[in-house]
């Protein structure tokens, strides 16, 4: 009899992780690669240029939608940054709210 219950604690955990979804309503499984793919973005954006001002983009992630904010130099920055976006894998579009730095 213990052991049923057991089984049943343990199938009710399982059950409960498996369907659990945020407040967004994202299941866990996409809430990792959503924060996988912005780590992927951000890293790219660091690495893809040199002396760059890219690093400080804001970078967000929902269900492979990549979300790009903040102020950069110039409309090639501007560009750049959403082409280098695109390149992530599971990133399945790229909204590009980047402003242009008034000078």
């Amino acid at each position: 009899m213990r052991g049923l219950r057991m089984l049943a604690a343990g199938m009710l955990v399982l059950l409960a992780l498996s369907g659990c979804q945020s407040m967004t309503g994202e299941t866990l499984g996409q809430n990792i690669d959503d924060t996988n793919i912005t780590a992927a973005v951000k890293t790219k954006l660091a690495t893809g240029e040199k002396a760059s001002t890219l690093t400080r983009i804001d970078v967000d992630t929902v269900r492979g939608v990549v979300s790009l904010n903040g102020v950069v130099a110039s409309d090639q920055e501007r560009a750049r940054a959403e082409q280098l976006a695109s390149q992530v894998g599971g990133v399945k579009r790229v909204i590009n709210n980047l402003q242009i730095q008034k000078r």
